[in-house]
């Protein structure tokens, strides 16, 4: 109950600002730049239902992949800053002109940021046809052994599994093909069927085919063991430290939203990071809510773009 009162108060102060009050009966475009399935669309969703209902507005949630994740930010890019138009996003945002020559937008520069909504670690899977028993030490020895046999599963280029494989690739010292999909959902759906033998996958996507016996989990690839899948070890646990890759997914507005209404947003989207049934929903899904400030936020960019590209200069990934 007391949960309920703040968050109405939170989207009675939302609501007092005269731009967002004139907004109040508008629908509110989300878009989410992946197909439909995948993490971000389901966390994009959950709370697009939940902010809808709270500062009483109607938000739609329309799918634009493609493009490794730029064909929706770029619309969202070209909207006018009036709040109908949002974008939801994971952290391949911030990697657009990184593996792209040719991106219409600065994905910083050009997006106001609004908050992050939630982290969630990745795992590495397998198809239990094509892939061995033992652990990762096992599949990196088949993987020396008949590397043709173990290409990857990409959901995007620049995206934070993008990333992983590539590392874990270097650090293996192994060479396999990595084939790029249109989303998660399509990725893990050929890993299971078996035309791809691998993939980095957020850990909640996965989890029902590692479950069903579908995938196997080979590691989680972040300091510590998740409470969704604690029988699956960390890649440290199994001799290779240092690969740490986790997902997070955010909101943003384009570049001129009103910085006090994008304060009031992310006091709204606090408020229901914080409410027990959106996170009981968010661990379902193998991850974990955040209730974070914008300055926060805004601090976490600067160092996450300039890890980022850290890793994919190490990891060789150019613009393409």
């Amino acid at each position: 109950m007391l949960l309920h009162r703040r968050a109405f108060g939170a989207a009675a102060l939302f609501l007092s600002l005269p731009g967002i009050a004139r907004a109040q009966r508008r629908t509110v475009r989300l878009v989410v730049p992946a197909a439909p399935g995948g993490a971000i669309d389901v966390i994009g969703r959950l709370y697009a239902t939940r902010l809808g209902e709270m500062l009483q507005q109607t938000w739609v949630v329309e799918n634009k992949s493609g493009a490794s994740n730029t064909l929706g930010a770029a619309e969202v890019a070209r909207s006018a800053p009036d709040g109908q138009t949002l974008l939801v996003n994971a952290d391949i945002h911030l990697m657009a002109r990184r593996v792209m020559r040719s991106v219409p937008y600065d994905p910083i520069a050009d997006f106001t940021p609004i908050a992050r909504l939630a982290t969630a670690p990745m795992v590495l899977v397998g198809n239990p046809r094509l892939t061995p028993e033992g652990g990762v030490s096992a599949l990196i020895a088949a993987m020396k052994a008949q590397p043709e046999k173990f290409s990857f599963a990409n959901s995007a280029l620049g995206s934070m599994g993008h990333l992983a494989t590539e590392s874990f690739k270097r650090e293996a010292k192994v060479e396999s093909l990595v084939v790029t999909y249109r989303g998660t959902a399509p990725a893990l759906t050929d890993v299971v069927s078996g035309n791809a033998a691998l993939m980095v996958a957020p850990l909640g996507s996965a989890l029902p085919q590692v479950e069903a016996g579908q995938l196997r989990a080979f590691a989680i690839m972040g300091p510590e063991r998740s409470p969704r899948a604690p029988q699956v070890p960390t890649l440290a646990e199994q001799g290779m430290p240092g690969l740490d890759f986790t997902l997070w997914y955010a909101l943003w507005a384009p570049k001129g939203f009103p910085e006090a209404e994008a304060d009031r947003l992310n006091a709204a989207v606090q408020e229901l990071s914080r409410d027990a049934d959106i996170r009981a929903r968010i661990v379902e899904q193998g991850a974990e809510p955040l209730a974070e400030d914008r300055a926060a936020f805004m601090r976490f960019i600067t160092a996450e773009y300039e890890r980022n590209g850290r890793i994919a200069q190490l990891a060789g990934i150019q613009p393409e």
